[in-house]
């Protein structure tokens, strides 16, 4: 596909999108740069008045990711030469993606395959969604919902990265759980990455965000821009794909050769290339202007100090002239196209934003309700340890956290989208779900400080009562945040609706009077006041009145759950805030077992748990490729014959097996990993044809399995000479004691005795005595067999030199563990005629092997206590 890129993106191309992106910069730089200094004014100013605003009840976390990550994991992963690889990620607490081949690569500290940065992407679980977009992308291809445009998905349940201009991603799950808890990490991972300007930098974001507006505004685009998301030079590529990617479609798009699919995927292709090359070029640019700006920050500032007060005198005088001019028609404009609306607007906004902050609460106290509910018995601070570890870290829990955020999904703006010139409500939804994370974080940070410090002095019998104390305090001060939260957000949003509404409406009647506004500003200070700004200053209170007495009225109505802002100062609550100075709890070393203090290395503690299936097994961090499908029909096109040479996958291990078809993922929950047992199994029955009925017949045997083995093995069933015998009791009624298979699953090849016990069922006669029934029928832990001979204890050189041994090494054919149920009829009825049950304890199984000539069974000896009755199989 390089060449699809190379040969429509030309030297003229390329030196075209350079010159484009150039002068979409050198317009920003201008702007930035402006209102750089009129966000250090603002910033200055502010500092100097201050505000008495109200302030937040609960305490905030500084760093709350430290020595945290996100989650990882293992699924498949679409590549560009058509396979599915499984592939292993890695998601830090930056929440860009980091694909490795397998987990090893990544604990090895490898370079990783890829990281994906999330910023504008959108992820999508509905293959009709994608093919909309897809659709879309060419104005001439149109895709159809039941066809695929260059991709089989591996596995039922697909996920889809779609990003408007850059690469598209595609994974793939086994089950719907999984998929699931993949889409919301992914979801969290897009809204963190969008929410990427710092809010704490007074004079950077602002002037970044008025300079990208101010662009917007002088192309005639006032409404609200979803691709307003990313660090700022994402955003800056962004704002130049803009208008750069349809001219490009239209120039490229009907010069592409091949089918439909065909064109789609090499349009993706080129305008990921030219993507690249945009963001390459604005972040040079963006970090030469910032660098620019700030190298003159101190002269801006002391200049600042010095003149303050004429400065504001100054702006005062040039707001008066300017409202007088435009307040007239502001006034006429709110009457009739704007305040009728307001109300709706709110209520659109209030009711899914309340429901969102009222499931973070019960979120909030359902988890410490949980954990006092676990700790009770107990009454153990270590116990407690355990559980505050994992709810430190709520805020940051994409699935716990996700019925909150799909609460705030419900929004919607039906009806005043065209109308206000708003694109989608996803630009408030993300807000509004970033606002409810910080204020489960402070909720989660304060109960944690203050559990911390009753603890101190509370003893250990009464932990649960402490905690609860602690919870209702926490959960009052959350109720007051919240609605001081929600209450702000409403009018932040109510202003970004109707603002560019209002100054879309005026410009033309009032931006050609500006200019001679500009004479009444002296010229020392005119970088620090611009008649724009203003302007746009004096709409925003026109407006601003209107909006505040919406929201009050509003919140006197209960149902939304809004409280009187209150103003807290830090001596009002002297107990509360001394801890905001303390650092964060480590819970895992305070209470988790581990000596305070005690320097020892420990790896990065995850958010997320690890997804463990129950219904198939892991593949250990290995590398599986599965072939992609080459080409898909068009619909009424009789498909080509032709064959295509499947390339091998990079880093595969050799040892094991390759799919030949998407279809046989499905096949890989069911993969079974080969033991002894099995090894033996497949030699006796190597000359006994097989089927694949008699697969499943055994694998309706239930069969318990070792602890140790669960993970791998999974649910497969393995079937050995006992499991057989354990058959033929339930099919003649006869009476064997369950410790049967308690013994058959504690004697698995894990220790070198049974490795030797195993071998020997290999020579022509073999006889197995069948343990004493243990008394009151109790299964025998793992402690009890490693006192004997520990499981990981090294095998004996001529255990070593046995052929029989295990190997983990590749998968195991199931059609090879298959056995003879024709077998077990002689045997039943020699039960049946002996007429009584026999004692465990003199019980022989033997195993003659038949004579390759005349098929006659070999005889052999029974030991010299003759029991009280003998099996031979």
């Amino acid at each position: 596909m390089g060449d699809v890129v190379s040969s429509h993106l030309d030297e003229s191309k390329r030196q075209m999108i350079a010159g484009r992106t150039r002068a979409v910069l050198e317009d920003f730089s201008r702007l930035y740069e402006q209102q750089y200094a009129v966000a250090l004014f603002n910033k200055v100013r502010f500092d100097i008045e201050g505000s008495c605003g109200p302030q937040s009840q609960l305490l905030h976390r500084k760093d709350p990711l430290q020595d945290r990550n996100i989650f990882s994991g293992n699924l498949f992963h679409y590549l560009d030469n058509k396979k599915w690889r499984h592939r292993f990620l890695y998601i830090p607490d930056s929440y860009n993606v980091y694909y490795y081949d397998n987990k090893m690569a990544h604990e090895r500290g490898l370079h990783p395959k890829g990281i994906i940065n999330c910023a504008g992407y959108r992820a999508l679980t509905s293959v009709d969604e994608y093919l909309e977009l897809i659709g879309n992308s060419l104005p001439d291809v149109k895709a159809k919902a039941s066809t695929s445009p260059f991709l089989k998905c591996a596995t039922p349940y697909c996920i889809m990265l779609w990003h408007p201009y850059g690469r598209h991603h595609y994974f793939g799950m086994m089950t719907e759980k999984e998929r699931s808890k993949w889409h919301a990490v992914f979801q969290d991972c897009i809204r963190h990455t969008n929410n990427n300007l710092s809010e704490e930098d007074k004079v950077q974001t602002p002037a970044f965000t008025d300079a990208v507006r101010l662009y917007r505004q002088a192309h005639g685009q006032y409404g609200t821009w979803d691709m307003m998301c990313g660090e700022p030079p994402q955003i800056l590529a962004n704002l130049v794909m803009e208008s750069l990617h349809p001219e490009l479609r239209d120039l490229i798009g009907p010069r592409l050769r091949g089918k439909m699919q065909q064109r789609q995927k090499s349009w993706i292709l080129i305008s990921d290339a030219v993507y690249k090359m945009v963001l390459a070029q604005t972040r040079a640019q963006y970090e030469a202007t910032v660098q620019i700006c700030e190298s003159q920050r101190p002269r801006l500032e002391a200049s600042l100090r010095t003149d303050m007060d004429q400065i504001i005198s100054s702006k005062e005088h040039v707001s008066g002239k300017i409202r007088g001019m435009v307040q007239p028609k502001v006034e006429q404009l709110l009457k009739l196209s704007v305040r009728p609306y307001i109300s709706s607007i709110l209520e659109a906004l209030m009711a899914p934003t309340s429901n969102g902050f009222s499931e973070v609460r019960d979120v909030f106290s359902n988890e410490l309700g949980d954990m006092s509910k676990n700790i009770l018995n107990d009454a153990s601070k270590d116990q407690l340890g355990e559980h505050m570890e994992k709810i430190s870290m709520l805020a940051f829990h994409p699935v716990k956290m996700q019925g909150c955020y799909e609460e705030v999904e419900k929004m919607q703006l039906e009806g005043l989208q065209e109308r206000f010139d708003v694109s989608s409500p996803a630009v408030f939804i993300q807000r509004a779900q970033i606002l409810m994370r910080g204020q489960m974080d402070n909720a989660v940070y304060t109960f944690e400080q203050l559990l911390h410090q009753n603890l101190e002095s509370t003893e250990r019998e009464h932990v649960c009562k402490a905690a609860q104390r602690c919870q209702d305090r926490v959960i009052k001060k959350f109720d007051y945040d919240s609605s001081t939260v929600r209450k702000k957000f409403f009018r932040e949003a109510l202003l970004q609706i109707l603002i560019p509404y209002l100054l879309k409406r005026l410009s033309p009647s009032c931006k050609g009077d500006l200019p001679r506004f500009q004479e009444m500003i002296f010229e020392d200070f005119s970088q620090f006041i611009l008649v724009e700004n203003v302007f746009e200053e004096v709409v925003l209170q026109s407006v601003t009145k209107d909006i505040t007495m919406a929201v009050k009225e509003v919140a006197v109505q209960r149902r939304h759950n809004l409280f009187r802002d209150s103003i807290v100062l830090k001596g009002s609550d002297l107990n509360l805030h001394q801890l905001a100075d303390k650092p964060a709890v480590d819970w895992a070393e305070q209470y988790g077992g581990e000596e305070p203090g005690r320097d020892t290395v420990r790896r990065r503690k995850q958010v997320v748990s690890m997804i463990q299936l129950d219904s198939s097994p892991m593949l250990h961090g290995s590398c599986l490729d599965v072939p992609g499908v080459e080409r898909i029909p068009e619909e009424g096109e009789e498909e080509e014959d032709g064959e295509e040479e499947e390339e091998e996958g990079e880093g595969q291990s050799p040892s094991i097996d390759t799919a030949t078809s998407p279809e046989s993922v499905n096949e890989i929950g069911n993969v079974h990993t080969p033991t002894i047992l099995d090894r033996l199994n497949k030699i006796r029955n190597a000359d006994r044809p097989t089927t694949p009925n008699r697969v499943n017949e055994n694998a309706d045997v239930d069969t318990p399995t070792s602890p140790n083995r669960v993970n791998e093995i999974g649910n497969v069933h393995t079937p050995t000479i006992l499991d057989r015998l354990n058959k033929m009791r339930n099919v003649d009624k006869l009476t064997i004691p369950d410790r049967v298979n308690d013994i058959r699953n504690e004697d698995m090849p894990s220790s070198p005795d049974n490795v030797c016990e195993i071998r020997d069922l290999i020579n022509p006669k073999v006889e197995v005595i069948v343990p004493a029934y243990v008394e009151d029928s109790t299964p025998l832990s793992n402690g009890d067999l490693s006192q004997d001979k520990p499981e990981d204890a090294a095998p004996s050189s001529s255990e070593a030199g046995s052929t029989c041994h295990p190997d983990d090494s590749g998968f195991q054919s199931l059609t090879n563990e298959a056995t003879d149920e024709e077998e077990a009829q002689p045997i039943a009825e020699a039960l049946k005629a002996g007429g009584a049950v026999a004692d465990p304890e003199r019980v022989v199984v033997t195993m003659q092997p038949q004579d390759s000539q005349t098929g006659e069974e070999n005889s052999g000896k029974i030991s010299d206590s003759e029991p009280d009755l003998v099996f031979t199989i």
